[in-house]
């Protein structure tokens, strides 16, 4: 009766969320990228040179601030002296002492390669959603240091130099790339940086022969550009911590050394400045993305010709330096932190090109070595940048809004830029040189307050549009699950014409605003789901009030009214767990501890009852509780990984020894199956154990040779592969056995659903996981049991009507949704901080693919990841049978609920402060948005995963209030019910 409207509420479920997790880059993260500017560039005179003729930029890719400056011992000590710390990049750190300035680059979220390499290239921070299109083919399509420079030369991977080759002028970028073959996390990534090195040396060698590449060599306005990925490969297979790692350090910078001396060499005219920095850092576990100041901290080295030396405080602590840069014996040398975009600017000044386009890098002054004169002029011309964005940005708003507010620093009392641009300059040809810098900066500041400004100018409204689109689609959640699931249909929608003008007139309304504003189509989505939701709501007012009289019409006495203010009161405080949980991951381990004592509220009697029932759910509850404690950075253990399969396989044959036995709800069976009518069936069972375990050993493999630097076999890699297929298709085996009692009790498809899964777990594990898939599996069948037992023992609900299968939902099956709404949360942290994408490692996907290539990896991931979840999603099916309720009913229950945490997170969006701050709360409400997505998708998937299945239940009272045990299929009642 209800499947049409059921997928319909799926459909706009995942539509509705799907929309509005877009709306944070509308409001927190517009694109900052316009057209139509006048560029500027420091006026000179014509016998007046730019600082430098040329510039090197070298990017350490992957390269962490604290690595590059910390003192090690040597990664591969050969004699006892070896062992004494000492700097691995001693050239870089001799620039740092004696020919240049030096500090840390801060970049932001998120911090991958593409969002990097544009900042320190383009000077702009793009929006968050463009790290999307970090590793294609498509350009740069905004204004470059390299497309201002007269010609660049660019050698490194595959993944980056495409970008700004195809973005710039044709022409104007030659970009050298190895293949992506050598992109090989297997092997030793030392020969990507080389192979970078010998290039360059290929191309001024060929330079001393060839009159035009000569030529073209000795222009002035010219970059070079390194790319230098070995790091970043290396860190993320051994870790930043490891030996590989910090001897990748040394390789670079000796290839750094080399690379100078060439080219000061080959010029000889001390006409060339080198800035050496990374595009972003890198976690601890080996993986980057997310706000972690290991992953936003680079280091930043700049010398050469047009770079201040170093600014030295013998004997004393040297300004700019604080608790992290402690350890780094740079104390009397001064840190100048900048952040990365103002690199960009820095190159532009240093080799005299306009800067580029939209640039809001801020010039930093201390590594000039100009007067104050030249400082003063190129200050004016970095805020002039930005204050043309901001008037070009400013028309544009003004020409699509009825009633433009603008900018009051730039409007009030007559202080237009122009004005302050005017001022500036005067102060410049009065030898005011200091205060014009001052001048200039505050005007800077003040520009970029202007462009926040226009970004954010839409905020109040789409904040508040968003939130009442997040509590509309609770409310007709809410009310959709009440005319499901607790009326069945039996209150038709009551729409009136004065409900439905005032809604049409709104949306309207709303329409012709965005028509013209010249709005995005996204804002038209935005505007539809409130309007549709809430008109809904108000349609089905009717069904609330019948809803709300069967659910709390039992609600009389003094007593029973306390008892549903203090479990709402219980409910609210889950659900704040929950919220806090993303933050604190060991809240869970206090969820579940509290959780393993839940029997108990049923009385000493249930207990005796279900003693073993309760002890199960009692020590898996507790297994469960430790992971949250464990840290979420892990290394590779081959000895945790062969430990959680031996359980698994441990776990099957159990079942075979104990299959009937098991099958009787673990007591004495009154039959004896027949030994040949479960053969081919055990048989299957047999077959899956035996993948679990061909799973453990190539996996054990595999790791042992890729930690020996041996390379992934290329067996190992086929049978990995086979033996993941495979697992993941033997369900399709179980079709060919004849259907009888055994092969549809739950209990035995669980298992099947628990081996199919096995083999993957194993193979994509990297330490514990595979522990925490035995305890999370034993947590689902004993809670499943337990909800089974509580509802026999509980007062019978409401009658169904007649012709309908199900019966109906009462407050109880609240209790039910908030249990899978913590068990899904668990799914999520309970191995890791899933909230951070950082916390994914690519030691397992290793072990099949090893060259890089992160779609395919990624997938691989996200499967690990759906496991657990496919779990669930079988396991609230069985339940739905269990209890009598419609297959969809539970997750339409969660979904309604799971948005109260969604509208916090998204509240709590920050685009400023720290980045480990931004980056948290984005991956926070992506998360807790696409959890309701999951749950939508988990309802089609648990009705395959459980086809077929029957299961015992007690039936609904019927008649005259009698009770009959019944058994449960496909929804149908089988003339035996």
């Amino acid at each position: 009766m209800a499947s049409f409207p059921r997928f319909r509420f799926l459909a706009i479920a995942v539509i509705f969320h799907l929309a509005y997790i877009y709306s944070i880059f509308d409001i927190y993260f517009v694109s900052p990228i316009v057209s139509g500017m006048r560029l500027f560039e420091v006026e000179r005179s014509p016998s007046q040179r730019a600082p430098a003729d040329r510039l090197v930029l070298f990017v350490g890719d992957g390269l962490r601030a604290d690595k590059a400056f910390q003192s090690h011992p040597e990664p591969y000590p050969k004699s006892d002296n070896d062992l004494v710390p000492r700097p691995l990049a001693p050239f870089l750190r001799s620039k740092i002492l004696e020919k240049g300035t030096f500090g840390v680059s801060h970049t932001r979220v998120p911090t991958e390669s593409r969002p990097g390499h544009v900042a320190l290239i383009a000077g702009l921070y793009e929006d968050v959603s463009a790290v999307t299109t970090g590793w294609k083919m498509n350009p740069v399509n905004f204004d470059s240091v390299f497309n201002r420079s007269r010609h660049t030369w660019s050698w490194g991977s595959p993944d980056i130099l495409p970008m700004f080759e195809h973005g710039a002028v044709p022409g104007r970028v030659d970009a050298y790339m190895y293949g992506h073959e050598m992109e090989d996390f297997s092997s030793d990534a030392l020969v990507l940086d080389l192979w970078v090195f010998d290039h360059v040396k290929e191309l001024f060698a060929e330079a001393k022969t060839n009159k035009t590449l000569g030529d073209a060599l000795r222009q002035d306005r010219i970059v070079f550009f390194l790319h230098l990925l070995g790091l970043d490969t290396t860190g993320h297979f051994h870790r930043p911590y490891s030996k590989e790692y910090l001897n990748n350090i040394k390789v670079v910078d000796q290839g750094v050394k080399e690379i100078t001396e060439l080219i000061e060499d080959f010029y000889r005219d001390g006409r060339t400045a080198f800035v050496f920095t990374a595009d972003h850092g890198m976690s601890d576990w080996g993986s980057h993305g997310d706000g972690h100041p290991d992953n936003t901290r680079t280091p930043l080295i700049s010398w050469g010709s047009g770079v201040a030396k170093p600014e030295l405080y013998p004997g004393g602590v040297a300004p700019g330096h604080d608790e992290y840069s402690s350890d780094w014996n740079l104390d009397h040398v001064r840190r100048h932190d900048v952040a990365q975009a103002d690199i960009a600017a820095l190159m532009a000044y240093l080799i005299g090109v306009e800067f580029p386009a939209n640039s809001v890098g801020e010039l930093p002054l201390p590594f000039l070595a100009a007067d104050l004169k030249e400082k003063a002029k190129a200050s004016l011309v970095n805020a002039q940048g930005v204050l043309e964005q901001y008037r070009v940005k400013e028309e544009q708003k003004m020409a699509t809004e009825l009633r433009y507010r603008p900018y009051k620093p730039l409007s009030e009392n007559g202080l237009t830029a122009e004005r302050r641009v005017a001022d500036v300059k005067k102060l410049i040809r009065s030898g005011n040189y200091e205060e014009a810098i001052e001048e200039s900066a505050a005007l800077m500041k003040i520009g970029l307050g202007g462009l926040k400004y226009l970004q954010r100018y839409d905020w109040l409204f789409l904040r508040a549009l968003i939130t009442i689109g997040y509590f509309g689609w609770m409310a007709y959640a809410l009310t959709t699950v009440i005319d499901l699931h607790v009326l069945h249909g039996k209150v038709k929608p009551s729409r009136t014409l004065g409900g439905t003008v005032v809604a049409s007139s709104i949306l309207v309304a709303l329409y012709a605003s965005f028509v013209i504003s010249k709005s995005p189509p996204t804002y038209y989505l935005y505007a539809f789901f409130p309007v549709f939701f809430w008109e809904g709501v108000y349609a089905r007012r009717e069904s609330i009030a019948a809803g709300g009289k069967q659910l709390f019409g039992h609600v009389k006495s003094g007593a029973s009214v306390v008892s549903l203010l203090f479990n709402t009161a219980i409910y609210i405080a889950i659900i704040v767990s929950l919220a806090l949980g993303y933050i604190h991951r060991e809240i869970l381990t206090g969820l579940y501890a509290i959780g393993a004592f839940w029997p108990i509220a049923y009385g000493f009697s249930f207990l005796r009852e279900h003693a073993a029932l309760s002890a199960t759910w009692f020590l898996s509850c507790l297994a469960m509780s430790t992971f949250t404690l464990l840290p979420a950075m892990k290394t590779e253990d081959v000895n945790q990984i062969v430990g959680g399969g031996c359980i698994m396989v441990l776990i099957g044959l159990v079942y075979l020894m104990f299959e009937d036995y098991i099958l009787a709800d673990f007591s004495r069976p009154t039959e004896q199956a027949s030994p040949t009518q479960n053969h081919f069936s055990r048989t299957l069972v047999g077959v899956q154990i035996g993948l679990t375990a061909l799973a453990m050993v190539v996996t054990r493999s595999s790791a042992l040779s890729l930690q020996a630097k041996q390379g992934l076999p290329r067996g190992n890699q086929i049978v990995g592969w086979v033996v993941l297929v495979l697992s993941l298709l033997m369900p399709l085996a179980y079709k060919l056995v004849p259907s009888n009692e055994s092969n549809t009790h739950y209990l035995h498809r669980l298992l099947i659903i628990f081996l199919t899964c096995a083999p993957t777990f194993v193979i994509l594990t990297i330490s514990y996981e595979g522990l925490f898939y035995v305890a999370f599996s034993a947590v689902l069948v004993s809670w499943v049991r337990l909800e089974h037992a509580i509802y026999r023992a509980s007062p019978p609900p409401p009658p169904s009507p007649e012709g309908i299968d199900h019966r109906p939902l009462t407050l109880p099956d609240l209790r039910t949704s908030l249990f899978f709404l913590v068990l899904i949360q668990s799914a999520f942290f309970s191995t890791g901080n899933v909230a951070s994408v950082s916390s994914f490692s690519l030691e397992s996907v290793l072990r099949l693919i090893p060259i890089f290539d992160p779609f395919s990896q990624g997938a691989l991931l996200i499967l690990k990841l759906m496991i657990p979840f496919a779990l669930i999603s079988a396991n609230l099916g069985i339940l739905n049978k269990r209890l009598g309720v419609a297959p969809s009913a539970l997750f339409m229950t969660v979904m309604a609920v799971s948005d109260v945490l969604t509208l916090y997170f998204f509240w709590v969006v920050k685009d400023e402060g720290s980045w480990l701050e931004i980056g948290s709360t984005i991956s926070h409400f992506v998360i807790a948005s696409l959890l309701c997505v999951f749950v939508a998708a988990l309802e089609p998937v648990s009705g395959v995963f459980i086809s077929g299945v029957e299961v015992e239940r007690e039936e609904n009272v019927v008649g005259n209030g009698e009770k009959k045990n019944g058994v449960v299929g496909d929804g149908k009642a089988d003339g035996r019910i």
